[in-house]
């Protein structure tokens, strides 16, 4: 039966990406799916996208606001550009996005099926049950508003759709998986983030089978205008709680505060761009133009590409990779998000010759990370924000979102 990851209370945030961001997150976004699934496989990667935590991380470590429920949309779009091109060759497609995008899954999803030999049928079938179940079955006062379909060309999925409530600006995004799922109706979700508002209506949870099937008899035995007449008598019956999830509680709050970040964690990646770099990276450290700040983001890059899933309990973190479209934790340093892009782009390549010197580089460069958080100290939060002049120069780098 596939599981619960968690759940998170993601603030509801409007706006755009800029266009320079956008592309770089495309960019970014394809070559971190691509090392994952050459060093992982495509299941993982759909693991990964069904998991909450992770997901919020990766969008944070693309430059987008670390808390906020535009990462949903930004990241889907981004893969949606960025993986076209390797659909084929990588054996995965995004389908759907936000508004009249995800109405136009189904479609999508059949001409995928034609493409590759799966049953698009099937698939565009399980699209609409996933966004009945969550419009639907699940009534949580969140209404549905974006459909992210990814999918490999062997028929599994993950699905990611997010709704909103905008009487309390909050938004909850549901996480799906195909892997291990039994029923679309008997308790399927991988996760389901968003803030708790009290009793829901959940027809999808597994203790609901006698209410799916009560319900059934009800409209085959009274009809509909007896139906409507007992309503008045049972309204108000409370039902057992929900049980709780591991819960990620994302504020409202722009800036980041020590609160939002693991220290050591942030430390050991510090650590290892200061030192261990330029004595063990040597394929990384011979890319021109890479230094300790570089190294840095890619100490994070290569996280969530590698790391577990345990390690994803403070999305906040990895905004200290590149910045923030929001200016948090600072601006987005374009030299160092361009430098990430190109260090990456150049282990995925050598990868897909056979060379996998630069990806064995990433990948030592995330567990010397991880030994180092043991035992590195470092400076107070205050004084790993940015500064008020770093902000400036930054801000001097970096093109307006206008």
């Amino acid at each position: 039966m596939a599981k619960r990851a968690g759940s998170a209370d993601l603030p509801l945030h409007t706006g755009r990406v800029p266009s320079w961001l956008a592309t770089r997150m495309a960019t970014l976004g394809a070559l971190i799916a691509e090392a994952i699934v050459a060093e992982y496989g495509r299941d993982e990667f759909l693991r990964r996208i069904a998991h909450p935590f992770w997901f919020q991380s990766f969008g944070a470590v693309m430059g987008m606001d670390w808390h906020s429920s535009g990462i949903t949309t930004s990241v889907i779009g981004a893969l949606k550009r960025g993986l076209a091109p390797r659909a084929a060759e990588l054996g995965l497609a995004v389908c759907g996005g936000r508004g009249k995008h995800s109405r136009a899954t189904p479609a999508e999803l059949a001409a995928f099926g034609a493409r590759t030999g799966c049953d698009g049928d099937a698939l565009a079938r399980a699209s609409r049950l996933v966004a009945k179940v969550d419009g639907a079955a699940v009534q949580d006062g969140f209404d549905l508003y974006l459909h992210g379909f990814f999918v490999a060309d062997d028929g599994k999925w993950a699905v990611v759709q997010q709704g909103m409530n905008g009487a309390v600006r909050q938004a909850r995004r549901y996480h799906w998986l195909s892997e291990g799922l039994e029923s679309f109706v008997d308790s399927p979700h991988a996760a389901i983030e968003g803030a708790n508002r009290g009793e829901i209506v959940n027809l999808a949870d597994r203790r609901a089978e006698r209410s799916r099937t009560g319900q059934l008899d009800l409209l085959r035995d009274f009809g509909p205008d007896r139906i409507v007449r007992r309503v008045a008598e049972i309204e108000g019956r409370a039902e057992p709680a929900q049980p709780l999830l591991p819960h990620l509680a994302m504020p409202a709050h722009h800036e980041i505060t020590g609160g939002d970040v693991i220290l050591r964690r942030l430390h050991g990646a510090f650590a290892a761009a200061a030192e261990a770099g330029p004595r063990d990276f040597p394929e990384l450290l011979l890319v021109p133009g890479v230094g300790p700040r570089t190294v840095r983001a890619l100490a994070q890059v290569a996280e969530v590409v590698h790391g577990a899933p345990c390690r994803f309990s403070d999305p906040a973190r990895f905004a200290f990779a590149h910045g923030g479209k929001d200016r948090h934790p600072y601006p987005v340093p374009l030299a160092v998000y361009d430098r990430t892009i190109e260090v990456l782009r150049g282990a995925v390549t050598q990868a897909r010759l056979g060379n996998d010197d630069r990806s064995a580089a990433l990948k030592r460069l995330d567990a010397e990370s991880r030994r180092l958080e043991r035992t590195a100290r470092g400076p107070g939060f205050d004084a790993v924000g940015s500064t008020p002049s770093s902000r400036r120069n930054a801000a001097a780098r970096t093109p307006s979102a206008a």
